[in-house]
């Protein structure tokens, strides 16, 4: 082609630029062929004149387009050069932050100097088993490469990391390493990938050290393979070192430090257990502060040296040899500071009692004196004797300080040699990849022997990349079947043969080293004589006799020093030095430290391995004889060995290239210079690659992706079925030159810049297609503005028409309306006027006469007060004037009949006088005295009874008498208040007068006042006219701020619903959250499980073969939960199995006897309490009926109870008299010596007779219980009604008569005695619970008080604030409210959960005791999913007389025939297509049912744990099959269900009919183990997941991504070399179509198994968050994905599936929410990116990306054709301004592992269980309908 079609206007160019290297140009005029100059103008608008060379006339590199500008892979470029490479680097660093960029085969690595998120174990599992060129550029997809072929290939595989000091390349060599250790995990427990890693900080504290270009340099070379087994697992990893930088321990530059550990332990000096090492500050020791740099910003040394001390401890190395390298280390610093001063001068000496010498000698454990001789004098033998010579200061510090770096690299040595025997492994290696982290070109202002091996070994690796790469290119066009030449490309052997070739330069620099008086001096003259003339690589320094340059690859001189060559090749060391170490007996390290490496020993304790098999540092061994001396290796040789070696491992591999780039020497993040970029990249051999590609076909098409970029410049007739002659048909046309490009089998080959023209043919055929489209348009839209400006000009002049009739119409009925208004106002006038003076005069009037009618009624009321008053004191004077009356007739009644009664006293006396009289009297005396006698007692009686009478009648009068006084008083005071009424009235005809004066001249006030209120009322009519307008005013104010309260407050409201909604969407992710937590546990507990059955396994496995008897495992699983058995009869149990225990040695009859008695009284006493029962229940329905009835049957029970009573204390006695027995027994043995005091089975005996004793107390207590019943509810019967208070005691009579003896009298007594303490107290607690309820309820009701008044005051501030801040201020104190309910809740919630599992242990305990028991009283062995026959006590079951139906009833023996032919052969096709769904749950439900209605909790509890177990087994051996986890997930829920809709709750059982209320369990509660099968339903749904995850996660990427569902709107860019063959894999390519065709046939399977609806829709959403996810991620990490035309893709894809989701019904079920964040993503590659508005659009869109997603996306959006705009670095800085105070994750992709909580809802059936009929194809035959 042309330079004159290249070269035109507008084309843009690359020239050479001082400062930025290359420069952009634009040509302002056509180039034409004889031009001596081109015409170009700058970017920012110079114009300049570029002249072209005279002798070459080579035109400046040309600029490829805008769209192949920041590719993944440089070799995608159309023009491959220099500027190209740099400028898209630069675009890809500093504008869209991407550290990684493809070059071919090379992964260019540029170092951002700021931690990226970019390494997450996220991203890992995004990398892998991707294919490198699918991602975008990384070290995970060089890592996954590798680690790929390694498997695919069965070939060792190499990672080559290399560059400048301060690129990166330690990191890049760690975070492969960290790949590796993830995605393969180690075969054993020893966590091999854990110590991989852990190594990592030991070499860097040993062998790293800050430099001026790195604060983590590595200053030595490290070789580490990685090895793995058969199945690609790490088992363990061998390490390699090269050359490691001795020097830097005695000596560093300005602005450098030595190696990090040295700066840790000074930090950590304050440390307890380094006290001893006397370490102080690092500015302290001359070999820590020769830098003046000793911290690093940002780094703990403290905190380092602890991850350091960790690391030693994981890999094996024990605290004493930690402590003895610290010693070391800690050695050499106090040996640097060892100050050797001039004692003449040939003779040096340290001055006595140096403390620093002083502290070394005590660490490495050597005398002071020996130590001090040999650092300032040195041992010469010759043939016969031996000189001892002392050294001048220099020599002797020159001598410490060889001695320092010595030990150092010994030590370095020994930690090397044990890292890698912890690391290996006795298992078999199979493969291993190798990462090699060796140092780049490194050129100082003073290079030495260091730098010479290194640019040495940089030259052998940049020989063996360009061999690889070149030979990659051959063997791609050898594929493809185009002939090719050999391309030339730059070949450093001869640099390689001046060093290392015979007579090279390290062969003179070894001869030199023999020689005796050989230097650096005379060494440079052999150099010069020898390859000055010769060798055009080697060159003298004009200035400098002592020094060379060698020309390296790239054009790269290099001045070398030779000052110093010599010695650091011959690597010396004073013997004697050495001796006086090995001679140390007080520290053995030091000693191992200078043995043979055979000789070692391990701190692991470990056999020596194969590790450390190159050694670092070279060094002489003194202890050899002089044979062996002779023969020693020189540094310099020994390199050249292990850099053969290196190289030969290499090429035995396949490689893999990472090239590091240091951006700036001032380590700013983000910041490019391309000075130094390009010197890196020509020392790195990254240009010489593009250099190789670019002499050949370095842009390649496939013919699709060329068909379907370059569609737009074929015409249809070009248009074939066959595209490859299609293709072949259009480049014949469009390019002439058939050099230019080649075909092969699969691809189109192009020549450098082909592409870029093919680019311009498209773009301008492209733009005449837009100016086309661009001018329909225009007119269109111009039309359209006319025609709506016509259309706008007639509206207005209609409307305006219209206003003015409107304005005419509105006048005419305004004057009307003001007629009207005049006629209607002044009528209301006159009618107001008239009802104001009609209301005076009623006004008036109703005052005057209510004065009137009131000044009646006051003198009614006074005459009739007078009357009352009148008649009580006329009555009151009459009955007085009575009572004296009759006082004085009662006075007059008494004197006389006193007068008469002495008169005849008198005769009476006379007449006794006379002896007639006394002689008459004395006739018959003796018979009437006892008549007399008789009458004086009766009138003695009769006179104490008239006393008595008297008495009370004495207090009677008295009591009147006083009652009377009191009348009196009151009448008196009565009569007192007349007078004062009477007063009274006369003051009130006083105040009568004094109104009536008053009422007169008020009258006249009030004329005066009417005729003020007439004035009055005139002014306020004035006045009121006036308010009324105002009211009107006020009246629309009030609307208006009526309309703006209603409002806010329904802003309010609104905001109100808001945050409520807000809190609950909070409340459910909180549960959500809860509920997942719980669920990720039961995934952690089921691999658990999982592994302790591969355990398990694996230990029957190897037991297999060993005799004996095996033990049978236990039929309890982990997770079960058992019925829980009441107290009694576990207690029974436990005495049983007591009583079991003792009579193995002891007596055995008598000891079953006692077990028996205990049995039969047990169920005496139970079958007692049934009666009881029945009793009560019979009392309470006869007492309805009949009192007579309840009375009778009330005594029956009484009696029975009393038959009771004795029949258990009977028992009682029997079970003392047994004890005797027993301990008489007991006695008797011990007599013999079987059981003697203080011997185990005396023990055992006593502890079981002293349980049966407390067993016998029991029943006691529950004796003495049964007789405090009684009596309570005889006391009952008391209070209720007499009747029953009568029969009641005369039944306790009866009742207590039948107790004939004495003894139980008194025993019942006692009982009565024991039973009212029991009761008081049980009062007494109750009392006390009491008290406590109340004070906790005052507490409450006193917080209620102080919440009411808080709540009061905030009522109060509220009312006081803005309605906003009001709002605010009542949401802040909901969420508070909120959240303290919501911390109590969780509070409980714990306290329930710790509850829970506390019974949990508990049960667990029962359990097993339960089972001992059981299988101690069976013979022969259990199975492992059914439990033995254990003895069950006969039980009262209670059979309904009903026809029942709905239970199958099988034998126990047949449950293993049940489980096996119901679950684990059951093929689920068959059930789900043939039978009903849920089939097997209907079937383990009715086989429950019937165990449960029989009461057989074994029976149910083997049935439960076989069925788990099983379904359990089934589902680990076909876990990956979705139909068998599916039909499984189905039945283990609707047995959940069943569980729940027959358990008798109320809750569950609303929905079923009266029959299936029938059906409900009767015995058991199963709610535990309903929780049990729940969790198993969960561990199902997420094997389902993980199963349709599997399925799904091939198709998404392909389906979603890259397949194009609308052909023709995704255009292809070049791809390079970036999907390599040897990467891609055959396999169909899925489309989206696949993915809803299996999405179809889940959603089938599911509704075919009888899924419920609400589980297939958390399925549902579950797969499209997967879908959502992984497509999201990919297009996080791939740049060629990111574009409009993808986002369109994307949408239409989302589309499909939403459609998808409303054929089935599924849109409600969320999982349309869950691809938000990806139809957000497609709208961010499609909404405009340019102002702020956009911007704001953006932020206020993107809702579900976080910020981190949306400045990658932006970051990574890539134009596919040329009018699309690339997004500025502007506009992403204000989106992430505007987005900074988003609280939200940093992570950048979504966790495809995540699964959503899942919930079963309550779904009851229908359908009957006396229906379901049982298939003869399940072969349950063995069952028997009930």
């Amino acid at each position: 082609m042309a330079a004159s079609e290249l070269y035109t206007k507008r084309a843009r160019v690359w020239i050479p630029d001082a400062e930025e290297v290359w420069k952009s140009a634009e040509l302002t005029k056509d180039f034409k062929n004889g031009d001596a100059s081109l015409q170009l103008m700058l970017e920012d608008g110079t114009s300049i004149e570029h002249k072209l060379d005279p002798k070459t006339k080579n035109l400046p590199y040309l600029r490829n387009p805008d769209i192949l500008v920041g590719e993944n892979d440089l070799t995608a470029l159309s023009y491959l050069h220099e500027p190209a490479v740099l400028h898209n680097l630069k675009v890809r660093f500093i504008d869209s932050k991407l550290i990684y960029t493809y070059c071919g085969i090379v992964l260019v690595a540029i170092n951002p100097y700021e931690t990226l998120g970019i390494y997450g174990t996220d991203i890992i599992n995004a990398y892998s088993g991707q294919n490198m060129g699918d991602m975008d550029p990384h070290i995970f997809a060089v890592a996954e490469e590798a680690y790929k072929q390694m498997a695919r290939d069965e070939r060792n595989q190499s990672i080559i990391v290399s560059g400048e000091s301060g690129a990166g390349k330690t990191v890049s060599a760690k975070y492969a390493m960290r790949y590796f250790a993830t995605v393969s995990g180690s075969t054993s427990e020893a966590n091999v990938e854990q110590k991989v890693l852990a190594s990592n900080p030991i070499m860097e504290a040993i062998g790293n050290a800050k430099t001026t270009r790195n604060d983590n340099s590595s200053r030595f070379g490290k070789y580490i393979e990685i090895g793995f087994d058969t199945r690609y697992r790490i088992i363990g990893a061998n390490m390699r070192t090269y050359l490691l930088e001795k020097s830097r321990v005695v000596f560093q530059a300005d602005e450098e430090r030595n190696y990090h550990i040295f700066y840790q332990l000074c930090a950590s000096s304050h440390l307890p257990e380094f006290k001893t090492l006397k370490l102080s500050s690092a500015n302290d020791f001359l070999y820590t502060r020769q830098g003046r740099s000793p911290v690093i910003h940002g780094v703990d040394d403290t905190k380092e040296l602890s991850t350091t001390r960790n690391a030693f401890t994981l890999l094996g190395i024990n605290e004493s040899y930690q402590m003895g390298l610290f010693q070391v280390l800690a050695a050499i610093l106090h040996l640097g500071n060892v100050e050797i001063k001039d004692k003449d001068s040939d003779s040096s000496l340290i001055p006595p009692n140096n403390r620093h010498l002083t502290a070394f000698c005590e660490l490495v454990g050597v005398t002071y004196q020996d130590m001090s001789q040999w650092l300032c004098h040195r041992k010469l033998k010759t043939a016969t004797e031996t000189y001892i010579k002392t050294l001048p200061r220099l020599q002797a510090t020159n001598a410490r300080d060889a001695l320092a770096k010595h030990i150092y690299a010994k030590l370095f040595n020994w930690i090397v040699e044990h890292v890698n025997k912890a690391l290996i492994t006795n298992i078999k290696q199979h493969s291993f990849i190798g990462v090699l982290d060796i140092y780049g070109f490194e050129t100082f202002e003073i290079n030495s022997f260091e730098q010479f091996c290194i640019n040495y070994a940089n030259e052998k690796l940049q020989q063996q990349f360009n061999m690889h790469v070149f030979k990659l290119e051959q063997e791609e066009y050898m594929k493809e079947q185009i002939p090719w030449t050999l391309i030339d490309f730059y070949d450093n052997q001869p640099c390689i043969n001046l060093i290392e070739a015979k007579m090279g330069i390290l062969d003179l620099l070894d001869e030199e080293c023999k020689m005796p008086k050989g230097s650096d001096d005379s060494w440079a003259q052999k150099l010069y004589n020898t390859h000055l003339k010769t060798c055009s690589l080697f060159e003298k320094p004009r200035m400098s006799n002592r020094a060379f340059i060698i020309q390296h690859f790239a054009d790269k001189q290099v001045e070398y020093q030779c000052e110093g060559f010599l010695e650091k090749n011959k690597d010396t060391v004073n013997e004697d030095q050495i001796n006086v170490l090995k001679a140390s007996k007080k520290f053995d390290l030091l000693v191992e430290l200078f043995q043979d490496e055979e000789k070692a020993t391990s701190p692991t304790g470990q056999v020596p391995g194969t590790g450390g098999r190159t050694r670092l540092s070279i060094k002489p061994d003194k202890g050899r004889d002089k044979s062996s001396k002779e023969h020693k290796k020189t540094v310099g040789c020994q390199f050249r060995n292990s850099l053969q070696m290196l190289m030969d491992t290499l090429n035995a591999t396949t490689p893999h290239y990472v090239r590091c780039i240091k951006p700036n020497d001032f380590k700013l993040a983000f910041s490019f210079d391309p000075k130094r970029a390009v010197q890196q990249l020509r020392a790195c051999g990254v240009l010489e690659t593009i250099r190789i590609s670019a002499a050949g076909f370095p842009s390649r098409w496939t013919y699709q992706e060329f068909f379907s970029r370059y569609r737009v410049l074929m015409k249809q007739k070009d248009v074939l079925s066959d595209k490859k002659l299609t293709c072949r048909n259009v480049l014949e046309k469009l390019v002439q030159d058939q050099d230019k490009y080649q075909f092969g089998k699969t691809k189109i080959f192009f020549r450098a810049g082909q592409v870029a023209y093919l680019e311009k043919l498209r773009a301008d055929k492209l733009r005449v297609a837009c100016i086309r489209i661009q001018k329909t348009i225009r007119c269109w839209l111009a039309r359209k503005k006319y025609l709506r400006k016509r259309s706008a000009a007639i509206t207005i002049q209609r409307f305006t028409r219209g206003y003015q009739a409107r304005c005419l119409a509105k006048f005419m009925r305004r004057t009307q309306a003001a007629t009207i208004i005049q006629k209607y106002q002044r009528m209301c006038m006159e009618r107001k006027r008239y009802r104001q003076k009609q209301a005076a005069a009623l006004v008036m009037q109703t005052i005057l006469r209510a004065y009137m009618a009131r000044q009646k009624y006051q003198g009614l009321l006074r005459e009739h007060n007078a009357v009352i008053i009148q008649k009580r004191v006329r009555g009151w004077l009459a009955r007085c004037w009575y009572k004296r009356c009759l006082v004085s007739l009662v006075y007059l009644q008494c004197c006389f009949r006193r007068m008469k009664a002495r008169r005849e006293l008198k005769k009476l006396k006379i007449e006794a006088r006379s002896v007639e009289h006394f002689k008459k009297l004395n006739k018959g005396m003796e018979n009437k005295i006892m008549q007399l006698q008789r009458r004086i007692d009766e009138q003695t009686k009769d006179n104490r009874s008239i006393n008595e009478k008297l008495v009370s009648l004495e207090t009677s009068s008295t009591a009147e008498r006083e009652r009377m006084r009191g009348e009196l008083s009151r009448l008196r005071g009565v009569e007192e208040d007349a007078k004062n009424k009477g007063n009274q009235v006369t003051l009130l005809l006083e105040q009568l007068e004094k109104l009536k004066k008053e009422l007169s001249s008020t009258q006249k006030e009030k004329k005066t006042i009417e005729d003020w209120a007439q004035t009055y009322r005139d002014e306020m009519e004035k006045m009121v006219s006036e308010l009324k307008d105002q009211n009107c005013s006020l009246k629309k104010e009030k609307d208006d701020l009526n309309r703006l309260i209603q409002e806010q407050s329904q802003q309010m409201t609104e905001k109100m619903a808001r945050a409520i909604v807000e809190k609950t969407q909070q409340l459910e992710t909180d549960l959500n959250e809860e509920r997942s937590r719980y669920q990720n546990l039961l995934t952690e507990h089921l691999r658990l499980e999982e592994k302790y059955d591969d355990l398990k396994e694996a230990m029957v496995s190897s037991n297999v073969s060993k005799p004996g008897h095996r033990r049978t495992d236990s039929t309890h699983s982990s997770n079960e939960s058992e019925y829980t058995y009441n107290s009694e009869y576990a207690e029974l149990e436990e005495g049983s199995r007591a009583a079991e225990d003792v009579t193995r040695g002891i007596d055995t009859s008598l000891t079953l006897k006692l077990q028996k008695r205990l049995t039969e009284l047990e169920q005496e006493k139970q079958s007692l309490r049934n009666e009881l029962e029945n009793r009560e229940d019979q009392f309470q329905r006869a007492r309805a009926r009949d009192d007579v009835e309840f009375k009778k049957a009330r005594g029956a029970e009484l009696e029975y109870e009393s038959l009771k009573r004795q029949e258990l204390e009977s028992e009682n006695k029997k079970l003392k008299h047994d004890l005797a027995e027993i301990r008489r027994s007991l006695l008797g043995n011990a007599a013999t010596g079987a059981g003697a005091p203080g011997s185990p089975a005396y023990k055992v005996v006593l502890e079981q007779l002293n349980a049966s004793c407390e067993e016998l107390e029991v029943r006691k207590e529950e004796v003495l219980i049964l007789r405090s019943q009684l009596v309570s509810q005889k006391e009952a019967m008391h209070h209720k009604d007499e009747k029953e208070t009568m029969t009641e005691p005369s039944a306790y009579v009866e009742d207590v008569s039948k107790l004939k003896d004495a003894g139980e009298l008194k025993q019942a007594y006692i009982g009565l005695k024991d039973t009212n303490r029991l009761l008081e107290h049980q009062l007494q607690t109750q009392r006390r619970s009491y008290d406590s309820e109340v004070e906790s309820l005052r507490g409450e009701l006193q917080n209620v008080k102080e919440e009411n008044n808080r709540q009061q005051q905030l009522l109060a501030q509220n009312l006081q604030l803005p309605p906003e801040a009001r709002i605010e201020a009542s949401l802040q104190h909901e969420i508070t409210r909120l959240t303290n309910e919501n911390l109590d809740l969780m509070e409980q919630l714990e306290k329930q959960d710790r509850t829970i599992r506390k019974l949990k242990k508990q049960l667990k305990v029962y359990s097993k005791r339960i089972g001992e028991m059981g299988a101690g009283q069976t013979e022969g062995q259990t199975s492992p999913g059914q439990m033995v026959d254990e003895p069950i006590h006969p039980v009262n079951i209670p059979r309904r007389e009903k026809d029942f139906q709905g239970m199958l009833e099988y034998k126990k023996e047949d449950e293993l025939k049940l489980v096996k032919n119901l679950i684990l052969e059951l093929k689920p096709r068959g059930v789900a297509v043939n039978l009903i769904p849920g089939l097997p749950a209907y079937i383990l439900f009715m086989c429950l049912r019937h165990a449960d209605y029989v009461n057989d909790d074994q029976k149910v509890r083997t049935l439960l744990t076989s069925t788990i177990n099983s379904i359990k087994k089934i589902l680990k051996k076909r876990g990956d099959d979705f139909e068998t986890v599916s039909f499984w997930l189905s039945n283990t829920c609707r047995f959940l269900h069943c569980l729940k809709q027959y358990s008798g709750d109320e809750a569950f059982m609303k929905h079923n009919t009266q029959r299936q209320n029938e059906h409900t369990l009767s015995n058991f509660d199963l709610a535990e183990y309903r929780q049990v099968i729940s969790d198993l339903a969960i561990q199902i749904y997420q094997q389902l997941i993980k199963c349709m995850e599997n399925i799904l996660q091939p198709m998404i990427v392909s389906g979603m991504l890259e397949h194009e569902t609308i052909q023709g709107v995704s255009g292809v860019k070049p791809t390079g070399l970036r999907k390599r063959t040897s990467s891609i894999a055959d396999e169909g390519t899925y489309t989206l179509d696949s993915i809803l065709r299996q999405l179809s046939a889940f959603h089938s399977t599911m509704c075919q198994h009888g899924t419920d609806p609400e589980l297939i829709k958390q399925v549902v959403k579950q797969q499209f968050y997967i879908i959502g996810a992984v497509t999201l991620n990919n297009l996080l990490l791939r740049k060629d994905m990111c574009s409009w035309s993808k986002g369109m893709q994307i949408r239409y894809n989302v589309s499909q599936l939403e459609e998808w989701l409303r054929d089935k019904g599924l849109m409600v079920c969320g999982a349309k929410e869950t691809l938000e964040p990806l139809i957000q993503a497609a709208q961010l590659l499609q909404v405009k990116k340019k102002t702020d508005e956009d911007a704001e659009a953006i932020c206020s869109m993107c809702l579900a990306l976080t910020t981190a997603q949306i400045v990658k996306v932006l970051n990574l959006y890539t134009p596919v054709n040329e009018f699309e705009e690339r997004v500025s670095v502007a506009f992403i800085r204000t989106i992430q301004t505007r987005l900074r105070d988003r609280c939200e994750s940093p992570q950048l992709l979504m966790d495809t592992k995540m699964i959503y909580p899942v919930t079963f809802p309550f779904n009851p059936s229908s359908l009957a269980l006396e229906t379901i009929q049982i298939p003869s194809s399940l072969n349950l035959s063995f069952l028997t309908r009930v």
